[in-house]
């Protein structure tokens, strides 16, 4: 019985190492943040939740111009990352009477265009590495 018993603990163990040793890991950095004032804030999401409630979200303080923050225990998958210079720290994206961002933005895969980023503009996959981003404002 105290065999079956270690067994089945083995089991268990070599399970939840193999679960774990999928999930990946996501560098993200901002290289061009204009001023060291405040902090950058990243969103991860998938599509199902993108620009509604990320997944995971992070700041980082702004470093001669550099802020970076990694998400950790990231399952394989689709993702995408928006992120913007919270330059007054008040905790959310600042805009103009008329809808335009008072601060700046980016998204991963650098595509911009005229109004908010898009998931499919902003995708990524994680398959079998870790991911490093360099999202420029």
């Amino acid at each position: 019985m105290k065999f079956l018993s270690s067994i089945l603990v083995l089991i268990i163990v070599f399970t939840i190492e193999s679960i774990s040793a999928q999930n990946k890991t996501i560098t993200a950095s901002v290289v061009n943040v204009t001023s060291n004032e405040g902090r950058v804030s990243y969103a991860l999401y998938t599509k199902d939740s993108f620009m509604k409630k990320p997944i995971k979200a992070k700041s980082s303080k702004v470093i001669q111009g550099k802020s970076t923050v990694v998400f950790k225990d990231v399952p394989v998958g689709e993702y995408a990352i928006v992120c913007y210079h919270d330059k007054n720290n008040n905790g959310k994206m600042d805009f103009q009477p008329n809808g335009m961002p008072i601060e700046n933005y980016g998204a991963s895969n650098n595509v911009m265009n005229f109004g908010p980023p898009q998931y499919e503009d902003a995708k990524f996959s994680i398959i079998d590495n870790n991911v490093s981003l360099e999202i420029r404002f």
